[in-house]
């Protein structure tokens, strides 16, 4: 039987990130992993370049029924702190937009740099490996230890002072997701906040979307919203028809706050007053209301949009000057204010992330250790959900590294 400090359920950004870390802490560490392939998520995220942390990250752009929680992890360790390292292996990268980070070159350095740290922490990786059973062992021959497990594996039988869990997330499961770790959550009586698909397309009734369909690729600027009073959550990010509804990174943004049955809200033009405008045209212009219109908003979705007057009552197919003023008073808060019910998401297949996971409740926001002595859970397997545009990254270094500190403190290394 193999021994080691600590074993880690996981070979993506937060596993290997915390392994590297608790290795060159002086812990003796394995990393398991059903997948023969290293860091997918990393390797296809942000077009091939990895949006791999936000200068910009805090609390506030984190989801969580326990939304304080992320605090300590993410004060300790920073994007400057994940910067330095890049820095420190001379990968090149770039600020794309409101503080999103990019690598110059390809998401295979960062999954080259994190091998590398690995590799000076003396981590041992295991791959493909399947796990089979974890048991927690009441008495402990680690001394100082108040836990130690066994854990049978396709490679054989391990014996540990301490499990972290790096798996869990469902989404895109062509490349290997499962719910490992929100069972391995589950047999330890761990409470676990219903997983859902999060940054994620929306989608509609094929009936009631059949207008919009044909503009599949039009993408915009928009302000989208949903929920009311303190529950209201805005951002301003394009939007992008499809063919079955709306994806872009608006919609991804507010696909992480919606709730099935509540509407969304679309202001497809928040850089200008539309009445106003419309206005303005109706006393100056001969224009076709479309042909205004295009000059507001992409000329495919003008056209679209005033083939819909017919049916709320509206003639918006004639001049711009024929107009009547409550036509135009109806087409300016359509407009500015397009409310509309989805009928769901393009599920775990589309999503970049899953909302949801391990209850914080149950866990440490110091070291990330669970209630279970010496199981430990990082990552998007936590009730912890981060923003489109390196959020969810920049969780994954903060929580591995907050769990390799606390391992370190509370497993003196090499007691086996």
């Amino acid at each position: 039987m193999q021994k080691f400090d600590v074993v880690i359920v996981g070979a993506g950004a937060a596993g290997l990130f915390c392994a590297g870390v608790a290795g060159q802490l002086g812990l003796k560490v394995l990393v398991i992993d059903h997948s023969e392939k290293v860091a997918e998520k990393i390797r296809i995220s942000g077009g091939g370049r990895c949006n791999f942390t936000n200068l910009d990250t805090g609390p506030a752009n984190f989801l969580s029924n326990n939304p304080h929680f992320c605090r300590s992890a993410l004060s300790r360790y920073t994007p400057r702190d994940f910067v330095e390292l890049l820095q420190r292996h001379q990968i090149a990268f770039h600020e794309k937009h409101k503080g999103q980070l990019f690598c110059d070159r390809s998401s295979e350095d960062i999954i080259q740099m994190l091998l590398a740290e690995c590799a000076a922490g003396g981590v041992t990786r295991w791959q493909p490996c399947s796990l089979k059973s974890i048991r927690f062992l009441a008495s402990t021959a680690y001394g100082m230890c108040a836990s130690s497990y066994e854990i049978d594996s396709s490679h054989g039988t391990v014996h540990c002072a301490s499990i972290v869990v790096a798996t869990g997330g469902l989404s895109i499961p062509q490349i290997g997701a499962t719910d490992l770790g929100l069972r391995l959550a589950r047999q330890f009586d761990l409470p676990v906040v219903t997983p859902r698909p999060a940054l994620v397309p929306l989608t509609f009734d094929a009936a009631a979307w059949a207008p919009f369909a044909q503009l599949s690729g039009l993408s915009l600027p928009v302000q989208i919203e949903t929920g009311s009073k303190k529950a209201k959550i805005t951002f301003l990010e394009d939007l992008l028809f499809t063919h079955r509804g709306l994806s872009g990174p608006g919609v991804l943004q507010i696909s992480s706050y919606w709730q099935p049955g509540t509407p969304i809200r679309l202001n497809l033009a928040p850089q200008l007053d539309v009445l106003e405008h419309l206005q303005h045209a109706k006393a100056s212009s001969r224009k076709l209301i479309a042909n205004e219109l295009a000059g507001v908003v992409p000329a495919r979705l003008a056209d679209a949009w005033v083939g819909q007057g017919a049916a709320l009552g509206h003639n918006w197919l004639r001049p711009i000057s024929e107009a009547g003023d409550k036509a135009l008073a109806a087409l300016a808060e359509r407009l500015s204010r397009w409310e509309l019910t989805p009928t769901g998401t393009e599920g775990y297949k589309k999503a970049e992330v899953t909302a949801g996971g391990v209850d914080t409740r149950a866990l440490s926001g110091q070291t990330m250790e669970s209630r279970q002595p010496g199981l430990y859970f990082i990552g998007e397997v936590v009730d912890v959900t981060g923003w489109l545009g390196g959020y969810n990254f920049q969780w994954a270094w903060a929580s591995g590294f907050a769990c390799a500190h606390g391992l370190a403190t509370r497993t003196p290394p090499h007691l086996i």
